[in-house]
């Protein structure tokens, strides 16, 4: 996981959004980036990867050679992400949910994966022991799950199962029928 600074986020205005920011967050190798980025094919929402952001934009303090992972520089970031954010219509995939302002997203998706599938995952991206073995932790610990449930209004917030390709595709159906429905409400 990309640690983080723990500095304090500076409150921003509200924002009136045309369609919602979605957020999918979970332990690393639970499927964030793929099903944010099927969710973006089959809708007219922007993938946003915020990995990806943090690198291009140097929205870290270093890197953490223990872990192999950069350190995040949380206030950075979330400057990077607010003029993106602010127009809505993203899906946001990153696996620390608790910094992100509440105000940016209409639904948080954790992704929960059995720790059998994980690991086979985690190996094969290659992971150091150590690295592999803080994810797994983590994923048993409900270190994510428990993160986004302290920082979002519970009713935005819903647990998905990622183990396997039916379950993949599932998620995904699941997540265009929420954004359907929520602009049948909302537009």
């Amino acid at each position: 996981m990309v640690g983080t600074n723990n500095k304090k986020r500076k409150p921003h205005q509200k924002y009136r959004m045309v369609l919602p920011n979605l957020l999918i967050t979970g332990t690393p190798g639970t499927g964030k980036t793929t099903i944010a980025s099927l969710v973006a094919e089959r809708t007219e929402l922007k993938h946003v990867n915020v990995t990806d952001l943090v690198k291009e934009h140097g929205c870290h303090e270093g890197k953490d050679t223990e872990f192999d992972t950069l350190i995040l520089d949380e206030d950075k970031l979330c400057d990077v992400l607010e003029p993106i954010l602010e127009k809505g219509g993203c899906v946001v995939d990153f696996h620390t949910p608790d910094f992100f302002p509440e105000r940016w997203f209409e639904l948080v998706l954790v992704l929960r994966t059995n720790t059998d599938v994980l690991y086979d995952r985690l190996t094969a991206r290659g992971y150091s022991d150590k690295k592999r073995n803080e994810n797994m932790e983590c994923e048993i610990m409900q270190v994510v799950a428990e993160q986004t449930r302290e920082s979002y209004r519970s009713e935005i917030i819903h647990e998905l199962t990622s183990n396997s390709i039916d379950e993949l595709d599932s998620n995904v159906d699941r997540i265009v029928q929420w954004l359907d429905n929520w602009k049948a409400q909302n537009l």
